[in-house]
């Protein structure tokens, strides 16, 4: 209806009027930003690492496709030793106008010049290495340095290496986004990593030494005496390097269980019961049951 007509025109109207009208908000300017060097795309990529190379960083070779700026003919487009001529349509503004009679009176709508496509040049002979664009693709390899404490989702920036600018812009930049794999043995909080480790009820009440894996390695823990399942031990700094500051590192965080055995032999089964009894006349109480249950509720 009437209504609808007379709304989008005075949409139009209003555009026009800020846009090309006595050089408004973008006016000519537009046109030169777009004939002048452009940026380079941003590009990412996804690099997967394993548990082990998060937390320790390290060197990675990745291969990538960008675009080039053409040796042949440094990134103009046009021919060697012909150059771009200036658009006739335009006159090289990368915008054309045009009045417009409305209701309201003349107005100029400015637009992008449809001869060449707003960059303000024609291109006559174009360079047959790339077909007149001024770049090119090329996959590349690239070593980049990944930092110890990465984890998933950490973006890692490197600069220039996205494509080529256009017409001498500046090129844009790499992002690559890690992926870390689990690990069957470590997880991960922050910058503190955790295990288990099992060990039998014998250790347990005696207490031990045992090798257990870190990501450094082996280590020997203390496992002391009466320990209750459930425990955590702290070995201190066996954790991941801080992002940025790999001179502090977190804690790895070791948690106890004790495995209590479903099936004994005679002789242990003996052995049981007769410091069962001790523990019975020592403490007042009879029998496996008062040995066992002081045994697992005494703190």
């Amino acid at each position: 209806g009437f209504n609808q007509d007379f709304s989008d025109s005075f949409a139009d109207i209003f555009e026009s009027f800020f846009s090309g009208f006595a050089g408004g908000v973008g006016g000519p300017q537009q046109g030169r930003r777009r004939t002048g060097p452009a940026r380079g795309d941003d590009l990412r990529l996804d690099l997967p690492l394993d548990f082990k190379e998060a937390v320790f960083g390290g060197e990675k070779e990745i291969r990538i496709k960008h675009l080039e700026t053409c040796e042949t003919c440094n990134g103009s487009g046009a021919k060697p030793g012909t150059r771009p001529q200036t658009c006739s349509t335009c006159g090289g503004s990368g915008q054309v106008r045009r009045a417009t009679r409305t209701p309201f009176g003349s107005f100029t709508q400015v637009s992008v010049c449809p001869t060449c496509n707003g960059v303000g040049q024609m291109i006559e002979e174009k360079c047959t290495t790339c077909a007149g664009q001024g770049l090119k693709e090329v996959t590349k390899k690239l070593k980049i340095n990944v930092p110890g404490g990465v984890d998933n989702g950490t973006r890692l920036r490197v600069a220039n290496e996205g494509d080529a600018g256009k017409r001498g812009g500046p090129p844009g930049d790499l992002y690559v986004f890690l992926s870390v794999s689990p690990d069957s043995h470590f997880k991960r909080d922050g910058i503190n990593i955790l295990s288990e480790v099992k060990i039998s009820y014998l250790q347990a009440i005696l207490g031990c030494n045992l090798d257990v894996e870190t990501v450094d390695g082996e280590t020997s823990v203390k496992i002391p005496a009466g320990t209750q399942p459930g425990t955590v031990l702290t070995l201190e700094n066996k954790g991941v390097p801080r992002l940025g500051n790999p001179v502090s590192r977190g804690d790895h965080l070791l948690t106890i269980s004790v495995e209590i055995p479903t099936r004994i032999t005679a002789k242990e089964r003996e052995l049981l019961e007769e410091l069962a009894k001790i523990h019975g006349e020592r403490t007042g109480k009879g029998g496996l049951e008062g040995f066992l249950g002081n045994l697992f509720h005494q703190k």
